[in-house]
């Protein structure tokens, strides 16, 4: 009796091999295991405290030449630790990242350190660089930071949480923000007055 070659036997399954390893068992988070992060684990610390820069301008100048017209770039930027160190930085390149890297290395260099009470400042004070004219009042905690532009950055990057500010003078950044520090730079605290009375 001849069998057809079309008509198929059934199929044994075969045995897996002895050393072939277990199936895993399914998971529900798609057979994922937990993620291993060890970035942060295996960073190195770091020197010292995480700067806060903020950029608080970028312009941009048009030289007409005679293939047309040549752009370059300047950047005002504030750096601070949040503690009350702060610095201002301005700097100029053909292109915006430069300008800026100029600009934030600038500030690194002048570092410059302010008193403060708390999350406030100590007094009042007024601040005038040029044409920029700043006013600055302590606030009581939950006030917030009551100031726009480049005050802002500035009181930011110092580290003041609480303030009242009206500027009074011209807008140019420039000047508003060095108006800033400058009031910054005026403020003194209780034991500075008394060590000046006993002097």
């Amino acid at each position: 009796m001849s069998t057809d070659s079309n008509t198929s036997s059934p199929v044994t399954p075969t045995a897996a091999p002895a050393n072939a390893p277990a199936a895993r068992p399914q998971r529900r988070d798609g057979g994922r295991g937990p993620r291993r992060d060890n970035r942060n684990r295996d960073a190195a610390p770091s020197d010292g405290p995480t700067m806060i820069e903020k950029i608080v301008f970028i312009n941009r100048c048009a030289k007409v030449v005679k293939g047309g017209r040549r752009f370059s770039f300047s950047a005002l930027s504030v750096v601070g630790d949040g503690k009350g160190k702060l610095g201002i930085g301005y700097g100029k390149a053909n292109e915006v990242p430069d300008a800026i890297r100029k600009s934030t290395a600038h500030a690194n260099k002048h570092m410059v350190s302010v008193k403060l009470k708390g999350d406030t400042i100590p007094h009042e004070v007024f601040g005038e660089y040029d044409g920029g004219k700043v006013l600055l009042r302590p606030a009581t905690t939950g006030t917030g930071l009551i100031a726009g532009g480049g005050v802002r950055a500035v009181l930011e990057a110092a580290g003041v949480k609480n303030v009242l500010t009206k500027s009074l003078g011209s807008k140019n950044h420039i000047a508003v923000v060095n108006a800033t520090l400058q009031g910054l730079r005026k403020l003194r605290l209780a034991e500075d007055f008394q060590a000046a009375l006993k002097s």
